[in-house]
């Protein structure tokens, strides 16, 4: 009954993350893998415990080991994971399009409305872009993006028109993710020929969340669906703008 009671409230605690806006759908479930065996592994260390001490001449031995062992593998894990520096994190995807590297960018530098098929972390909750508006097409200009719940707003650093567009993210407003905090936008346009141009998106990064061998992954893949998103609404864009 301890551990149904124990289930019960862990469950109405990630549905309160989500209802209040804390945290999103796809935040919660990538936890469960952490946060399920740290519910069983104290169950499972006491009826040992308990098994143990069915033989009477190990009475004494889990009080004398369990204490050692706990300090012998806590130790270095709380050590890693205080002493580990934030690092910045880049995740580049490339993709080809049948345009001019100028009409790419020109397509690419504002966004009225994006619409594409969803990937599945979208599809769970991963923020969806939805417009993104450039003020002054200029070193020192904004430019707004809008997602489902939230907006990034970035300052352009240089500008090359048809070859480079670098952005600092100023201000993250994407509810339920403050454990992100997202550094530099930045597209790369390489003429491959008058009509082919390969786009390279970056996106830099650091993170807060640890262990980082679990967590880099996932947010990495994260990212590059979103990357694929706003790839699949460009090319519709310049389909319907170019080829008539």
């Amino acid at each position: 009954m301890a551990y149904l009671g124990l289930i019960i409230a862990v469950i109405f605690l990630l549905i309160g993350l989500v209802s209040m806006g804390l945290e999103g759908l796809v935040c919660v479930i990538m936890i469960l893998p952490i946060v399920l065996p740290l519910i069983f592994i104290p169950g499972i260390i006491i009826h040992l415990i308990g098994r143990y001490r069915a033989i009477k001449k190990f009475d004494n031995l889990p009080v004398l080991i369990l204490p050692l062992f706990v300090f012998l593998i806590g130790i270095p894990i709380e050590k890693q994971l205080t002493q580990e520096k934030k690092t910045l994190i880049e995740v580049k995807s490339e993709v080809t399009f049948n345009y001019s590297n100028i009409e790419v960018y020109d397509a690419i530098k504002s966004v009225d409305t994006l619409v594409a098929k969803k990937p599945f972390l979208m599809k769970l909750d991963l923020p969806v872009p939805q417009k993104c508006i450039l003020e002054k097409e200029e070193v020192g200009g904004l430019r707004t993006c809008y997602f489902s719940g939230g907006r990034i707003i970035e300052r352009i650093t240089a500008l090359e028109k048809g070859k480079l567009l670098k952005m600092q993210v100023i201000k993250y407003e994407l509810t339920g993710r403050k454990w992100l905090g997202f550094k530099e936008a930045v597209y790369l346009f390489d003429s491959l020929s008058p009509n082919c141009c390969k786009m390279t998106r970056i996106t830099t990064y650091t993170s807060e969340l640890k262990p980082r061998f679990y967590w880099k992954s996932l947010e990495q893949t994260g990212i590059r669906q979103e990357h694929q998103y706003v790839f699949t609404n460009l090319a519709n864009d310049l389909r319907k703008k170019y080829d008539k």
